[in-house]
């Protein structure tokens, strides 16, 4: 199954952005392949580019790397519920709440790209753990309705929409 695939009323409106950046590849594909995309183009960033703010009040790339990191675990735990058949609605979040309470910019590298790369293997582990029934269940996160296998699209095109952001903005 690709992203194009999904049925509309398998995600809110606000994640089509990101369903749309998993750039048609299969769940898994997608996963699988963000891994080394991202341990590489963070790797290549110059040292002297990981705190820049291209704005006021903006993300460094080492707020962006962790928030891609607390993003992905908050939704492999909402895939993990609804595969599970919990239908208890799933509350959002705010990620600006957030990023002054990770402290990413006092961390080295070398540990966010670490984080990051035990958070992937541990989302695609799950992912390759469901069944086909499991990935089409459904739940309520964020007051909308979504699927399992949608959660999976997001988390890879969210990670796509932020590498687009620090080429075009940071970069």
């Amino acid at each position: 199954m690709l992203a194009s695939g999904l049925s509309t009323n398998e995600y809110s409106v606000f994640n089509a952005t990101y369903i749309k950046a998993a750039n048609d590849k299969t769940l898994l594909d997608g996963l699988r392949e963000g891994l080394p995309q991202l341990l590489n183009f963070i790797g290549d960033v110059p040292a002297d580019k990981l705190e820049y703010r291209y704005a006021e009040g903006k993300w460094t790339i080492k707020d962006i790397v962790l928030h891609m990191i607390d993003t992905e675990r908050i939704f492999a735990y909402r895939a993990l519920r609804i595969s599970r058949g919990d239908k208890t609605p799933l509350p959002g979040f705010e990620e600006n709440d957030y990023v002054p309470f990770a402290f990413a910019n006092s961390r080295t590298l070398g540990s966010l790209l670490a984080e990051y790369k035990n958070a992937r293997k541990a989302t695609i582990s799950f992912f390759e753990s469901l069944n086909e029934e499991q990935l089409l269940f459904m739940g309520t996160a964020s007051n909308t309705p979504i699927s399992v296998r949608a959660i999976g699209f997001i988390i890879t095109g969210h990670q796509n929409h932020h590498l687009r952001v620090i080429s075009e903005r940071y970069l």
